[in-house]
């Protein structure tokens, strides 16, 4: 197999997986009832509705509208994710919903990321809800490692910033560790959102060095 039909095999898996992890958080959301949407998420000082009225940005911001918010913003993207996710927040739940299970959603991806950065945004951010709530959801099993390869292993740019030195993160419901130093052991997504610079709920890691990754 040539190297351009495997990246055209792995877009296409990445783009699968972002439909089917969107739509499943948007029936876990849609069950859950009204009360999720005010519920705290992994992401500081957002909700839920926050963290959806985020991802889903894409659906409502294309092309000029989408400039016209960062320029608004003086050109600094977290200014304008702030922003953006406090003004919609306010929108009704019914269209965040349809907006997460919006084909427009499932195709987009960040500008340079590709379909790496969509999978890893994508993932990422609708953990942030399911591990916070909690929600039942276990992320399928090459979908995560394919995460954790991106945002975990040794050898991946540590795109967060997270501090991971002196421990070794050993995920308890499959085959996958990285690092050396203290245990850090958990499920393979809630190892992800370590990796991600997410603080988990208490619980939810186990080890000598869990504690250093758990909200206080």
């Amino acid at each position: 197999m040539n190297n351009d039909t495997s990246m055209m095999e792995h877009e296409d898996v990445s783009a699968q997986g972002i439909a089917e992890e969107f739509v499943a958080l948007a029936d876990l959301l849609e069950a859950a009832g009204p009360r999720v949407w005010d519920e705290p998420s992994l992401c500081e000082g957002w909700r839920t509705r926050e963290v959806v009225a985020h991802v889903t940005m894409p659906v409502r911001y294309t092309g000029p509208a989408f400039m016209a918010e960062l320029e608004a913003a003086g050109g600094d993207f977290t200014r304008l994710s702030n922003t953006v996710a406090a003004r919609d927040s306010a929108l009704p739940a019914e269209q965040l919903l349809a907006d997460l299970r919006s084909e427009a959603l499932h195709s987009w991806q960040p500008p340079g990321g590709g379909a790496d950065g969509a999978l890893v945004h994508c993932v990422v951010h609708c953990l942030d809800v399911i591990e916070a709530v909690p929600l039942s959801r276990r992320v399928p099993d090459q979908r995560i490692l394919r995460i954790l390869s991106l945002v975990a292993d040794s050898s991946a740019p540590n795109l967060f910033g997270t501090d991971l030195s002196g421990v070794t993160l050993r995920a308890d419901d499959l085959e996958w560790s990285s690092g050396e130093g203290a245990p850090v052991e958990g499920s393979a997504q809630a190892l992800a959102l370590v990796a991600c610079g997410r603080l988990l709920p208490t619980g939810r890691l186990r080890g000598e060095g869990a504690s250093r990754f758990t909200r206080p």
